[in-house]
């Protein structure tokens, strides 16, 4: 038993700033357990994180969460690949990748573009002096939902609809398993309902591949069709957020990146390492012992993806922020066989929609100190109240 025992993914100062638990945890308690949220051991230390990320065998993927009871085997979410274990892995894997191409990204950068473009015009052109814009509703929120639903091929009338499911699974179902369970039969609904006219995008190359011969259930199509929506929206609206707020809070880098725009490619690198948003959960199926500590078959560990970025064992000076440097490889997309098949996409979205707000908007300021933070899977500011001088209107 340790001062970190009995921890909460949800009190309010690991919220706000996680590095604070972490920072000593790595040597005085790096896996430490709690009882609270359906229970869990939370690492701290890079080693430990990449150990377990490596070890599928003995760290199943079959439930992510990180909060809530441990579901028994079968029972659980199936959104394969994220949710899928070797051998399966592969095969689910596999499919999926040509959708995340070089081309393929390419291809939606146009989209993202545009849509970043006339989000930017829109907030220029209707801040009156003095009021603040909310840069995570009316920006951050926005650009992966345009994006995925082109990808998914979905109608862009039902993008609303999206970002609900999204906040109320991720955000508040998080605490309130009642409210995720039911975001869940929604989305599963919708792309049921999907299957009888699935036009084109995510699930018609699942059709077509089961066409072909693929051995593919309307579940596990109806599954991956979910995976690509949820995991497409949150992660980088979160990531996008948190740069935001950095900008918004640190002059020099901002100015640095207007003026030398070539610079966001390594800037965005450098964002996701140290605000990495993603917390995800894997469940134990054999005793095994990290740190000292025995973690028992059906247990929850919980690996955030940040902690690891931010150990001054491989990144030195970890909590600073360094936009011209080259840092050793971040795990914010995760690590070994379910590193995060979107990362060339996530990577693209974050830089066009860091130069187009930077091109019309190179200065800009909190308008409250006051920044509130989503918790369990993904970390960002739930909300972005930032304030643009009248030079830039």
């Amino acid at each position: 038993m340790s001062t970190f025992d009995g921890f909460d993914l949800y009190d309010p100062g690991y919220l706000a700033d996680p590095e604070s638990i972490w920072r000593p945890m790595r040597d005085r308690c790096p896996v430490a357990h709690t009882d609270s949220r359906g229970g869990a051991w939370m690492l701290s230390r890079h080693r430990d994180i990449c150990a377990v990320a490596l070890d599928p065998e003995t760290f199943s993927s079959r439930a992510g969460e990180v909060t809530g009871p441990v579901p028994t085997p079968g029972r659980e979410l199936k959104i394969p690949p994220v949710s899928s274990d070797p051998p399966d892995h592969a095969r689910d894997r596999k499919l999926l990748m040509p959708l995340f191409s070089k081309e393929a990204v390419a291809g939606l950068e146009p989209l993202t573009r545009r849509t970043a473009r006339e989000l930017v015009a829109s907030i220029v052109g209707t801040v009156r002096t003095g009021q603040p814009v909310d840069a995570v509703e009316e920006y951050a929120r926005v650009i992966p939902v345009v994006v995925t639903t082109k990808m998914l091929d979905l109608p862009a009338a039902d993008e609303a609809l999206f970002r609900q499911w999204t906040l109320r699974m991720l955000k508040d179902g998080a605490q309130d398993y009642a409210i995720r369970a039911e975001a869940v039969r929604a989305i599963q609904n919708y792309f049921r309902e999907r299957l009888r006219s699935p036009g084109g995008g995510v699930m018609g190359h699942l059709l077509r591949k089961r066409a072909e011969g693929e051995p593919l259930s309307d579940e596990r199509i109806v599954g991956m069709c979910f995976l690509m929506l949820i995991a497409g929206i949150d992660t980088t609206w979160s990531a996008l957020g948190s740069a935001l707020w950095h900008l918004a809070t640190n002059v020099e880098h901002r100015r640095l990146l207007a003026r030398e725009p070539e610079l966001i490619p390594n800037a965005v690198e450098e964002f996701l390492r140290v605000y990495a948003p993603v917390t995800i959960g894997r469940v134990v199926t054999r005793d095994a012992t990290l740190a000292g500590r025995t973690l028992r078959t059906g247990e929850r560990v919980v690996l955030p993806w940040a902690a690891a970025n931010l150990d001054p064992a491989v990144h030195p000076a970890s909590s600073e922020v360094h936009i011209t440097a080259e840092r050793p490889r971040h795990l914010a997309f995760g690590l070994g066989i379910h590193r995060c098949l979107g990362a060339q996409l996530a990577q693209m979205e974050l830089r066009v929609a860091l130069e187009e707000w930077l091109t019309r908007i190179p200065d800009f300021e909190l308008a409250s100190r006051e920044v509130s933070w989503s918790g369990g899977n993904t970390r960002g500011p739930e909300s972005l109240l930032v304030r643009i001088p009248p030079a830039v209107r």
